[in-house]
């Protein structure tokens, strides 16, 4: 399969990065004894700018992993309010990269674009020009920042039709990862 290789090892590093944040949760869960949400509380009661903060995040390359907020919204809400709170957050996540493509289609010959593209952004251009669209796949179930590369393809002016279904397999990760924090929230 074109790019299986690529796309496996980088699934393994997502996994590997998924485990490593729930570990950390669930040890901090059950031995530390501190109330760990206590720092939290300001931030939490207020969705707006938890949903502002995460939308900042997914188009600046995912500063914060989205693991993060999933594990807020385990700790906080029931299993209903949960799955509303994961489908919400991939579909921010969804906007996230259609603006980032945006971006790279209008920006692309500007000044910020190109120094994001040669600092942050070019060791993905020899992949975006091996796998193609495949690219995006690649970015929407792995730690690879999706919105970076959403702004590659939007830049190239690859078919906006085709990004927008490769892109869905954003859904697919937040799901799955969301299933792996909610059962380790509520085993620990």
């Amino acid at each position: 399969m074109k790019g299986g290789n690529f796309l496996l090892k980088n699934l393994l590093k997502g996994f590997i990065w998924l485990l490593a944040i729930v570990a950390i949760f669930i040890y901090v869960k059950e031995k530390v004894d501190v109330d760990y949400y206590a720092w939290l509380k300001p931030l939490s009661s207020r969705l707006g700018l938890i949903y502002l903060i995460f939308i900042i995040s997914e188009v600046i390359f995912g500063i914060i992993p989205p693991e993060l907020f999933m594990i807020w919204a385990a700790t906080k809400f029931t299993f209903t309010g949960f799955v509303f709170q994961i489908f919400f957050l991939s579909a921010l996540s969804y906007l996230a990269g259609i603006l980032g493509y945006w971006i790279g289609a209008f920006l692309n010959r500007s000044l910020f674009f190109r120094v994001s593209k040669k600092r942050i952004l070019g060791k993905y251009d020899k992949y975006l020009f091996k796998y193609g669209e495949f690219l995006v796949v690649v970015a929407a179930v792995t730690p690879i920042p999706f919105s970076g590369i959403s702004m590659l393809v939007g830049s190239l002016k690859l078919p906006f039709n085709k990004y927008l279904l490769f892109a869905l397999t954003r859904f697919l990760r937040f799901f799955i990862y969301a299933y792996i924090v909610w059962q380790a929230n509520i085993l620990y």
